[in-house]
C-alpha cells in the first residue's frame, strides 16, 4: 500500500480528484487542521498575525474602501 498527497489549486480540482478516487474504488482521507495547508501559507498567515499583534497595519474607513 503507498499513500500519496494531493495539494489541488482549487476546488474543482479537489472535486474531481475526489470523483476518480472514489471511482476506482480508493479510499482516502482529508487532513485536517493546519495540516492541510502548505507550510508557506501557513508561515504567512502566522506572520500577518505577528504584524498585526505589533501594530503594523492600515486601517481603511468602510467610506474610502471603494475608492
Amino acid at each position: 500500500m503507498e499513500s500519496f498527497v494531493v495539494h489541488t489549486e482549487n476546488i474543482e480540482q479537489a472535486k474531481t480528484v475526489k470523483a476518480v478516487l472514489k471511482a476506482l474504488k480508493v479510499k482516502f482521507e482529508k487532513l485536517k487542521g493546519e495540516k492541510s495547508y502548505s507550510p508557506e501559507f501557513v508561515a504567512k498567515i502566522k506572520q500577518s498575525e505577528k504584524d498585526f499583534e505589533e501594530g503594523n497595519y492600515t486601517t481603511i474607513s468602510l467610506d474610502d474602501i471603494w475608492k
